[in-house]
């Protein structure tokens, strides 16, 4: 019934009075019919013969009725207050042009809204029709022998009802008038108000009234001036119909048709000036606008009528959080863009972040599952290395690297592989684990804890509490070492085709939900208690395993080894042994039986938008080199890595780029029928890939090349002095004397 007085509080926010008087005369009529419909129908209650109820219905009524009038008299009043209040504080300010334009662009929104529908305003009119009709024919007696109505027992007497001497009355409207006298009075009022909505609500003395005051406020000298137009509240409030006008005169019909003509004209100004008015509402003022209009036209119309340097204001006064930018201007590039701004403020160099892009990118894929804060991109070249016969299926591998001749001799790699036949490879284990820490009063409750897991039924009620959590995630197996009364458990589960860290933590969440109920002194220290282990290196990933667990090997024959490796099968299998197996013993090595796994693990996790921070575990690999055949003339190799955590979904598998890489290697998204296959083809393409770089650079170490080749592809002229030359001991001649080939 109420819903139209909000908007009076917010008339006080604009410079001229009319909008008041036009906001009654536009809610006026509607809360007068409410109140009718309202007051008859909660009447109905009084019609029931039951005395408590008729009371209370009375009293409804009444409230209604005095509501009504607090609304169209007090209320007004009050605001009269407030508004004289304001003029006078603010007497000396100066309203900008701008303002007021966006003053009456938003005026005439708020009213659009505010107008009542006519057709449910027809509905009440019938509805309150027939309320008087059922009333009238309630009330009235329909014989001589009229009764009391049924009264409850023990019910207390009703102050409003009518004495029984009343009844002694004969007469047909006499007697309706004696036994219903207080209803009599109620009906007169509303009948009082019908006549008013009916015939006393003039809007045209309002619009007229309106229009002059907007014209004495606003005045400006060009009629042509959206704002300055003497029809203006008429025009935007009410709008005349077009082609249509009255004309009193003598009858001329020459002058009827041009007043037609006139008033068709001006309709058609009148429209076009709306138009103005609305492009005019986006254009942003010369100087910032003060934080509170700023707040207020980013609430009511959005960013768009705000400029970056008031967006700035906004987001230095804590009125926009700096990290919610995006969302609160709900334009993402435009929000980098800011906070650029704000950032370049900070920095030494105020041109520091021109060279980092942010314009063309899908900011939609990073927001939430990404990246926060964000103030542009990386563009990391993207090489491709192969063909790579891998398992008899050709595959082209994407590496995002700044390494020079990382990606030429990954190729190298794979062209000696497909020389041999390709690579063959297996997944022996797939399994994402996470270690929570927990902590029993004693050694004796941590051991019993550990013994009630390793029983297999209890194991299937926390396999089952897992389960649940996810469609994917499968639980494998709960095992656990103790530590004092600290016991570390290792859940380990299949996570199809997601890298599934997430995945895994609410499963063992849940699952430790279930060991507190049995174990309610159980205390549960952390979630990750570094037994998974995550981006760290750790003996338990080398030995048990963690993600996808790939093992791969391929036979290089002799002459590809001599022609295109340009080195011997002797002299490689020597120099893993030295160098892989010794070597790394010697530094105390976990996993890092090879000699460079990591460069490529690193590459392909960032073309196909992987975790780079997990090459610390995926890049665990032992390479192995043997002599093969009947005279040991070819290279028998193999490469296992029993720690790879990859996915082909979530996280930055998402991206436009990466997802285009993953497509290239034919693992984009999940598997559509076996669950995880993916995820397992892309470990066994980076497994490959690794074998490639690692024969590629043992064969240059065991040739000497690998200095040349890389003062020849990994060496910038860009940042090199433009003067001197190459050392003598480096020189191309000195090279070529002392057998190291061109």
């Amino acid at each position: 019934m109420y819903k139209g007085l909000p908007i009076f509080p917010l008339l006080l926010e604009f410079q001229f009075r009319p909008a008041k008087s036009h906001g009654f005369a536009i809610v006026g009529p509607a809360l007068t019919l409410d109140t009718i419909v309202e007051t008859l129908l909660i009447g109905i209650g009084t019609l029931t013969g039951v005395g408590k109820l008729e009371v209370l219905c009375t009293y409804a009524c009444l409230s209604a009725i005095v509501n009504y009038f607090i609304s169209v008299t007090f209320f007004p009043a009050i605001l009269a207050i407030f508004y004289d209040l304001r003029q006078r504080s603010n007497e000396a300010e100066v309203v900008s042009e701008e303002k007021l334009q966006w003053q009456v662009m938003a005026l005439k929104r708020m009213f659009s809204k505010q107008q009542p529908n006519p057709v449910v305003q027809r509905v009440k009119l019938i509805m309150a029709a027939g309320l008087m009709v059922v009333h009238a024919h309630c009330r009235w007696p329909a014989s001589d022998k009229h009764q009391l109505p049924l009264k409850e027992e023990n019910s207390t007497s009703n102050p409003f009802a009518p004495s029984e001497a009343a009844f002694e009355v004969e007469s047909g409207p006499l007697k309706w008038v004696a036994v219903y006298a207080e209803q009599l009075v109620l009906l007169t009022l509303i009948l009082a108000l019908i006549v008013k909505f009916k015939f006393f609500e003039d809007r045209s003395e309002v619009e007229r009234e309106m229009s002059f005051r907007a014209q004495v406020l606003l005045s400006p000298s060009d009629d042509s001036n959206v704002i300055g137009s003497p029809r203006l509240f008429s025009d935007i409030i009410y709008p005349r119909t077009r082609g249509f006008s009255i004309s009193i005169g003598d009858g001329n019909s020459s002058d009827s048709e041009s007043s037609i003509a006139e008033t068709e004209e001006k309709e058609t100004q009148t429209e076009k000036m709306e138009v103005v008015d609305e492009d005019s509402a986006l254009k942003q003022p010369d100087e910032p606008r003060n934080i509170l209009e700023c707040v207020d036209l980013l609430r009511t119309k959005g960013s768009k009528y705000l400029s970056d340097s008031e967006i700035l204001s906004l987001v230095k006064s804590k009125n926009i959080p700096g990290y919610q930018l995006e969302k609160a201007l709900d334009d993402m590039e435009r929000g980098v863009k800011i906070r650029r701004a704000i950032l370049s403020e900070t920095l030494p160099l105020k041109t520091a972040l021109d060279s980092l892009p942010f314009t063309q990118y899908d900011y939609s894929k990073v927001l939430g599952a990404c990246c926060e804060n964000v103030i542009g991109y990386v563009p990391i070249p993207v090489g491709v290395a192969g063909p790579m016969l891998l398992d008899g299926k050709t595959v082209s591998i994407p590496m995002a690297t700044t390494e020079g001749c990382l990606v030429a001799s990954t190729n190298r790699g794979c062209r000696a592989l497909l020389a041999g036949g390709g690579v063959r490879s297996s997944v022996e284990k797939d399994g994402m684990s996470r270690g929570p820490a927990v902590r029993m009063p004693n050694i004796q409750k941590a051991s019993s804890l550990l013994h009630w897991i390793r029983d297999r039924d209890n194991f299937e009620l926390l396999k089952s509490c897992f389960d649940s959590t996810s469609r994917f995630g499968r639980l494998q197996e709960v095992t656990g070492r103790l530590a004092g009364r600290y016991v570390f458990l290792r859940f380990v589960a299949k996570t199809g085709d997601a890298m599934g860290m997430n995945m895994v933590s609410k499963g063992t969440e849940m699952a430790l939900q279930k060991l507190q109920e049995i174990y309610p002194e159980m205390e549960i220290i952390s979630l990750s208690g570094n037994v998974c282990t995550d981006k760290k290196p750790s003996a338990i990933n080398w030995i048990n395993g963690r993600g996808k667990s790939v093992v791969c090997e391929a036979v290089i024959p002799g002459h590809v080894v001599t022609n295109v490796l340009k080195t011997s099968v002797a002299d490689l299998v020597d120099l893993n042994v030295s160098k892989n197996f010794i070597g790394s013993a010697m530094a105390g090595s976990i996993g890092g039986y090879n000699a460079h796994a990591a460069n490529i693990v690193t590459a392909i996790y960032i073309a196909t938008g992987q975790d780079p921070a997990q090459n610390v575990g995926s890049s665990n690999c032992m390479t192995i080199m043997e002599p093969y055949g009947p005279e040991g003339r070819d290279l028998y190799m193999t490469v296992t890595m029993p720690s790879m955590e990859v996915g082909t979904i979530g996280g930055g598998t998402v991206l436009p780029a990466q997802s285009a890489c993953l497509e290239m290697l034919g693992v984009k998204g999940p598997h559509p029928t076996n669950p995880g296959e993916n995820a397992c083809q892309l470990a066994r393409v980076i497994c490959a890939a690794v074998m490639a770089g690692e024969i590629s650079l043992m064969a240059a170490l065991a040739a000497g090349h690998l200095v040349k080749s890389h003062l020849t592809h990994n060496r910038s002229v860009i940042n090199m002095a433009p003067s001197g030359s190459l050392p003598a001991c480096l020189d191309k001649a000195n090279l070529t004397t002392a057998g190291i080939p061109r």
